[in-house]
């Protein structure tokens, strides 16, 4: 257990808990600046109980591994990848928030409201879901970061799977407020998620359609967090 003392340990855990804070409060600093203190609740920290649970298993496998398998933890190419990872994918979220201003929740909107627009400029001008994308790059990276091979493969499927259920979602109610404006705009633009693209949203934004005449409620309008 002394490994758990080591350089590399207290290295790639600090980075770690640096990493987290700065993701959660910086979430909650932006949603209160633009939306207004009032108007924001603990929510916005996106702190969910799934959440904590998938942190909680990360940080135990990385105990265990670094305890029996320190070597596995040595890879410091690997490890500088995920930070660049976390770097990267917290740009881009923040990106995402700072150019849609407003029109960025953490909820999806069923209803249109008058500030809400469609953003086609900026990082959206190449991503349809940047913030989506940013959150995925960033949870993969922090698990690459530590090293953690059981939990990168996790955190990938999870947060994939969650992301390929709420785009379509989403996707519906854009459509309905912006018509062939989000159409053509989705057909030009990659979802920023692999393997949701606009034939896979259409195919389920049709069933939606058809089967029940729109998603009335779906459990994927949470907040991106597992």
């Amino acid at each position: 257990m002394t490994e758990i003392y080591s350089y590399t340990a207290c290295r790639q855990l600090s980075q770690m808990v640096l990493t987290i804070i700065f993701f959660h409060s910086s979430e909650y600093i932006l949603a209160a600046f633009i939306h207004g203190r009032s108007n924001v609740t603990l929510k916005s920290l996106l702190i969910s109980k799934s959440y904590l649970l998938a942190m909680l298993f990360s940080l135990l496998e990385y105990v265990v591994e670094i305890s029996l398998f320190p070597e596995w933890k040595e890879q410091w190419v690997i490890s500088d990848l995920g930070l660049a990872m976390v770097v990267i994918g917290e740009i881009m979220r923040k990106m995402a928030i700072i150019t849609a201003g407003q029109a960025f929740t953490h909820l999806i909107k069923i209803y249109h409201e008058e500030q809400h627009h469609l953003i086609t400029h900026g990082i959206y001008k190449f991503v349809r879901h940047p913030g989506y994308c940013g959150f995925l790059i960033w949870s993969v990276g922090t698990q690459i970061m530590l090293c953690n091979p059981i939990s990168t493969i996790a955190f990938t499927a999870v947060v994939w799977h969650f992301f390929a259920k709420r785009i379509p979602y989403e996707e519906f109610f854009l459509r309905q407020f912006f018509g062939s404006q989000y159409v053509e705009y989705s057909r030009q633009v990659v979802s920023g998620v692999p393997f949701v693209n606009w034939k896979s949203t259409n195919h389920v934004v049709w069933w939606y359609e058809h089967e029940f005449g729109g998603p009335k409620f779906h459990p994927s309008n949470q907040p991106c967090t597992f």
